[in-house]
């Protein structure tokens, strides 16, 4: 048998050899491996590599070129990540031609001769085409080492760095550096700009571009003293006319003139004074400063206007202020900020070109007061808004944001204080790195509550202008995006490197590994785009069997229902299950971990189990359907939908009752209408001792026959049932055609069955009863005694 198998085989593989455009064997593989990418140059990454790890060890190399050497690996390692899968489908095509051969024979046994030397021709390509793939993982660990170490590096160096202790400014031994440091820099402006007077070319350039230097100054004057007024009030003007939302935008898109003007004024004196050519390499360097300050000082005053707006003639009214309260105090600290971070990037413009650099005492003196000046701004603006009064706020989404307030409130307030301290003591470095960064959190959080605003207003004046502020889903998931997207701004603000946020994107790219399965950013959104598009398909056929194809079979509702409800829920596991394999997920290297959780899962799920099962079994066997009328547990209704886990019935009160599938499939249902709306009718009658029964026979047999509704085959029944306590008793039964009107049809006979008695005279009883008692004379009061009689006493004493 196992001879016949194996002569098989090697004639299958003949023939696929011959029906082959290219002969199996050495030139097939040496053809792939030419089609195959060119390999990386290891011999050059080596000498990278090796270059690297020694500037590591030396330990001399400086954070500049460190970063220089850390592009040069990422770059290699980007490479190596590539030829990892450069050979994947070449590699899984052999695979499966290696296991299309059968298994490998056990030891001591033999196969085909054909059979042999063709799996070993093909273990050898594979062997070959995986050695690219193993050197690429190996490189690749390498390099992402190497990235490691570099990493390490710098940041126990930038560690370092703060926790540097340098001489105290607050030591008055220290004072002459940072007075020397400003005596020397006013003493090289001036000479620079007295040696550029000094040299006629200089002097023959400003007068040669005078013309165009004093309209340089002409416009920067205008913009930068008349521009700002000029749009606030321009702001305030947009507020009239129009909807509410479309004020807010225009005004909110106007008020950037109060930004752009200032600065573009601030650029052109630049360009004024570059233009004069009387600057130097220190001037220079301070004159480059000024447009970043302007820009650091009127965004941070836009900033404070419309966080904090003093009155309704800004863009926006006050009602919107952060603190209501208290907006014109914090709209002069957040001035104050402004201007004082303004001259912060003029203070290191100042000291840049120092030489030589500046000694640790002259850095603490120069730092240490606008860190000082700035803190107690920043003190203030943190108790305004820590001490927001929460009554203010209306609703859990204000008194969020009124905790998220006092939360930053209570932050600053602690940076304010811990700064100054640290200046002082001599951590001048860290203090900076404290206040400077809490400084630019702040202005990009109010640009991230305005940018929510906008959205807000722009949502409102598509969607609903009609209406108050806007709080849709939409705008919300806008904002909370938008600070999903400022969380690298921030990483960038506190110290972050771009090359540290580049490494955390790799990292996410690349995913996370679970067993053989890598889940990627780029498998997720394969995964929910294939299942998506399935779903969407789904839903098209389910539409279409509903509308179109199944109400033109005989099927009942109830059976449409169950057919639509199938194609659902196969038409969704199908679509996971594709998307599963599209996006290359192996769901048997999950194997292991879903063996250990089903025991648990079993445990807590077995009711959730238990109604899905029981739901497919609703679906399929359909004891009951959509339009039925059933009784379950105590609860009567009509079954409205019939879901996975339960099943939705509608009493006659018009409340739904969820009723869990299991307790259909397991439980008593009596189900009123299956198979057909027709049922029984029992319609009790009493009448008075002494009525001619054969009477009451015929009269009742009449008006049930006279009833629409009751079949004629077969007929309704009269029945004397009975003697009772204080009746002769009849009953009525009768079928229906349609057992929904069963409440309806009793009702209707009872009238009619009332007049027909009324008019033969024939008397419907009511209960009487005789009551008889056995001690009457018990009941009645006690006869009054002689002595108590008043005339008795009377008499006895008279007597006497």
């Amino acid at each position: 048998m196992k001879t016949l198998r194996a002569l098989s085989l090697a004639f299958s593989l003949a023939l696929t050899a011959l029906a082959a455009p290219a002969p199996f064997g050495v030139s097939s593989a040496a053809a792939q491996e030419a089609a195959a990418p060119a390999a990386p140059d290891y011999a050059a990454w080596e000498r990278d590599a090796t270059r690297a790890e020694d500037a590591l060890e030396a330990g001399r190399a400086s954070n500049l070129a460190l970063e220089q050497l850390r592009q040069q690996i990422v770059d290699w390692r980007t490479k190596f990540s590539a030829a990892q899968t450069a050979n994947d489908a070449r590699l899984q095509t052999l695979r499966g031609q290696i296991a299309a051969l059968g298994p490998a024979p056990a030891e001591g046994e033999t196969e085909a001769p054909e059979i042999a030397t063709r799996r070993k021709e093909l273990n050898d390509q594979l062997a070959r085409l995986q050695a690219p793939g193993i050197a690429a993982v190996e490189a690749y660990s390498r390099a992402d080492g190497i990235i490691r170490e570099i990493d390490t590096t710098i940041r126990e160096r930038q560690a370092s760095a703060l926790l540097k202790l340098s001489p105290s400014p607050a030591n008055p031994v220290n004072w002459p550096a940072g007075l020397a440091v400003l005596t020397q820099g006013m003493r090289t402006l001036w000479q620079e700009t007295s040696g550029a007077w000094e040299n006629p070319a200089r002097r023959k350039e400003l007068r040669d571009n005078l013309p165009a230097i004093l309209l340089y100054l002409l416009i920067a004057g205008l913009l930068m003293v008349r521009g700002p007024g000029f749009f606030e009030r321009l702001a305030g003007r947009m507020r009239v006319g129009g909807s509410e939302y479309a004020r807010r935008l225009a005004a909110g898109f106007v008020s950037l003139g109060q930004v752009v003007l200032p600065v573009g004024g601030m650029y052109l004196l630049v360009q004024a004074m570059e233009a004069t050519g009387m600057t130097g390499l220190r001037s220079g360097a301070l004159i480059a400063a000024f447009p970043g300050a302007a820009l650091a000082f009127f965004a941070t005053r836009w900033l404070g206007g419309l966080l904090f707006p003093v009155s309704d003639r800004g863009p926006l009214d006050r009602s919107q202020s952060i603190l209501p309260e208290n907006s014109a105090e914090a709209r002069f600290h957040t001035t104050m900020v402004g201007l004082l971070l303004a001259a912060e990037l003029l203070r290191r413009a100042f000291i840049t070109e120092v030489r030589p650099p500046l000694s640790q005492s002259a850095q603490s003196v120069w730092a240490a007061p606008v860190v000082l000046v700035i803190s107690l701004f920043l003190f203030r603006l943190g108790l305004l808004l820590r001490h927001m009064d929460a009554t203010l706020d209306d609703g859990e989404a204000n008194r969020f944001r009124a905790r998220m307030r006092r939360l930053v409130g209570s932050a600053v307030v602690a940076v304010s204080v811990l700064g100054p301290l640290m200046a002082i003591v001599g951590y001048t470095t860290a203090a900076n790195a404290l206040v400077w960064p809490t400084v630019l959190s702040l202005g990009l959080i109010g640009i991230l509550i305005l940018a929510q605003r906008f959205v807000g207003d722009i949502y409102g004046m598509i969607v609903r202008p009609e209406e108050g502020a806007p709080g849709g889903l939409v705008p919300v998931l806008i904002g909370f995006a938008l600070a999903i997207a400022a969380i690298p701004l921030f990483a960038l603000i506190w110290g972050a490197r771009v090359a540290d946020l580049a490494e955390v994107w790799t990292r996410f790219r690349e995913g996370v590994s679970i067993g053989q399965t890598r889940i990627s950013p780029t498998v997720f959104l394969t995964f929910v785009a294939v299942f998506v598009v399935g779903l969407t398909a789904t839903r098209l056929l389910q539409g279409a069997l509903r509308a179109s194809v199944l109400p033109k079979t005989k099927l009942d509702k109830g059976g449409q229902n169950a057919i639509v409800s199938g194609v659902g829920y196969l038409g969704i596991f199908l679509a996971a299950v594709i998307a599963i394999t599209s996006a290359g997920i192996d769901l048997s290297s999950l194997a292991i971990v879903a063996g250990a959780l089903s025991v648990g899962i079993g445990f807590g799920l077995q009711n959730i189990v238990s109604n899905f099962v029981s739901g497919i079994i609703l679906l399929i066997e359909r004891p009951i359907s959509e339009g039925d009328w059933i009784e379950v547990g105590g609860q009567m209704g009509i079954v409205k939908a019939i879901s996975v886990r339960s099943t939705r019935i509608e009493t006659f009160d018009r409340t739904d009752v969820i009723v869990p599938n299991a307790d259909l499939v397991s439980g008593v249902v009596t189900n009123w209408t299956r198979g057909n709306l027709t049922g029984r009718l029992i319609v009790p009658v009493g009448v008075a001792y002494g009525t001619d029964t054969k009477k009451v026979e015929a009269i009742l047999h009449e008006v049930a026959e006279a009833h629409p509704l009751v079949v004629v085959n077969p007929p309704p029944n009269v029945y004397f049932v009975g003697f009772g306590a204080d009746s002769l008793n009849f009953e009525i039964r009768a079928i229906l055609r349609d057992v929904n009107f069963k409440l309806a049809t009793h009702s209707e006979m009872n009238h009619e069955i009332a007049s027909r008695f009324a008019e033969e005279g024939i008397e419907i009883p009511f209960p009487q009863r005789d009551i008889w008692l056995k001690n009457p004379e018990a009941l009645r009061p006690p006869e009054p005694s002689p002595r108590a009689m008043p005339g008795a006493g009377g008499a006895g004493e008279e007597s006497a």
